[in-house]
């Protein structure tokens, strides 16, 4: 008897990106949304002061990267909460303290530096910063949703093996229950029935 459960698809849930897919996404979205934020600070500088555009723009720009961080970049399956978006606002600011001081030290160092030097030192800074902010949010601040997930996933895959004796046992222990014997004997006119007269199937 071939069990209907086995024979039902294993349900297996999304799979969360792997570190090269997770660190070119994190690339591609911080780009684009940077691209796109410096445009924004230069037309909102048209109506307010450019100080108060950037920030407007910063704190836009971050949270909506820290959405796309946790639906696209990790693959949580969920829209960030709280608690991520304020550890991403650490992290961006722990990033830009970290260029600002490497510029900082340049200037100290060199009291007149090339533009070449200055952009190598910038660059070389953002990429360190980004890298460490990167494994900041994958190893800490997104990895209780890629977790929970897996954990999830876990649940819904089962082994057909162990579904297949599952189903097995449950069908010898109906089986058992059918030729269960009644030990209360039942009196009829002029005769007695035995219990062995009343076992229920064979």
């Amino acid at each position: 008897m071939k069990s209907q459960l086995a024979q039902q698809p294993v349900t297996v849930g999304e799979v969360a990106p792997g570190p090269f897919a997770s660190f070119v996404r994190f690339v591609v979205c911080g780009g684009g949304i940077g691209v796109l934020s410096s445009g924004a600070v230069a037309l909102l500088a048209g109506a307010m002061p450019w100080a108060v555009a950037n920030a407007v723009i910063t704190v836009a720009s971050t949270v909506l990267c820290t959405e796309l961080h946790a639906l696209f970049t990790f693959g949580t399956g969920k829209r960030a909460g709280r608690r991520q978006h304020w550890q991403s606002a650490g992290s961006a600011t722990a990033a830009y303290a970290v260029t600002s001081l490497a510029m900082l030290i340049l200037h100290l160092v060199q009291s007149s530096p090339g533009m070449l030097t200055e952009q190598v030192v910038y660059l070389s800074a953002s990429g360190l910063a980004g890298t460490a902010r990167f494994l900041v949010l994958r190893l800490f601040v997104f990895a209780g949703g890629r977790d929970g997930g897996r954990d999830q996933d876990r649940k819904q895959v089962q082994d057909p093996k162990q579904v297949q004796d599952r189903d097995r046992a449950f069908v010898r222990r109906a089986a058992a229950a059918r030729r269960r014997v009644v030990s209360v004997p039942t009196r009829l006119p002029n005769r007695v029935l035995t219990p062995a007269a009343l076992t229920v199937g064979s």
